[in-house]
């Protein structure tokens, strides 16, 4: 696993002009900067990664929100056909994005929302995943918080946000890790509904340069895309790791 990341920074050092010869040249030094300092010297790149930063922050916050409102409501709230509503929001995780994209795609073209910040985020707001995940973590969380905070005349507002919703970090990390990676890397959606180049994201940017301009901008050039694309991915879950890791473990438990 680790060998093709180690290929793909030791390309991402080397200088174009040597990998056109021979790649097996990323195994002996010199070693050199210039690629990434392409990176930024491209306004496009760093349009991209604008894009794609907004986009995936704005699908997680969205995400965290509806998920928790719907998996407070699953779990501690009674009403007519609660069981029947649940079991239709988990049936849509057997649904592949494919087998809607027609009408999403006519459905967003209608509303003149293609290449634009909330039509590139509408789509990953719809989480299954997320109502699940929220749903099964709040009903491991005991009811009798709910009774006594009933009892001094709290609403339900006042229990989800001040009791449920803090008790509830762990998960809330894990699935913002979740939806930030599912959104960071996703290619099918940005492809289709960003054609204009100034509203690509990095994914769709990177796969345009690689198809279109592989042969100019050099191997390495490429391959310093790649890391560069991958590092906020890094960062995001060095920084949430433990919040992760406690909030499978839990889950596991209850």
């Amino acid at each position: 696993m680790v060998a093709p990341l180690l290929w793909t920074l030791a390309l991402s050092l080397k200088d174009n002009a040597e990998l056109v010869g021979h790649s097996g040249a990323a195994l002996h030094p010199p070693y050199t900067f210039q690629n990434y300092a392409a990176i930024f010297g491209n306004s496009s790149t760093m349009r991209w990664l604008l894009n794609s930063a907004i986009v995936a922050l704005g699908t997680t916050a969205g995400v965290l929100i509806l998920a928790s409102l719907a998996g407070y409501g699953f779990a501690r709230l009674d009403f007519p056909f609660r069981r029947t509503l649940f079991v239709i929001v988990v049936l849509g995780l057997a649904v592949p994005s494919q087998a809607v994209i027609l009408p999403q795609h006519q459905l967003f073209a209608w509303a003149h929302l293609h290449n634009t910040y909330p039509g590139l985020m509408l789509p990953g707001l719809i989480g299954p995943f997320g109502v699940f995940f929220m749903t099964t973590y709040m009903r491991g969380i005991p009811r009798e918080l709910d009774e006594a905070a009933m009892l001094d005349g709290a609403l339900h507002w006042t229990i989800f946000w001040k009791i449920i919703l803090p008790l509830t970090k762990p998960a809330q990390s894990t699935l913002a890790v979740f939806t930030f990676l599912g959104s960071w890397n996703d290619y099918w959606w940005p492809l289709i509904s960003a054609t204009r180049s100034d509203m690509y994201t990095l994914t769709v940017g990177l796969a345009a340069s690689q198809m279109n301009y592989a042969q100019t901008s050099g191997l390495g050039f490429l391959m310093a895309q790649a890391v560069f694309a991958s590092v906020p991915i890094f960062i995001v879950y060095i920084v949430f790791q433990k919040q992760i890791v406690r909030a499978m473990a839990g889950t596991a438990v209850r």
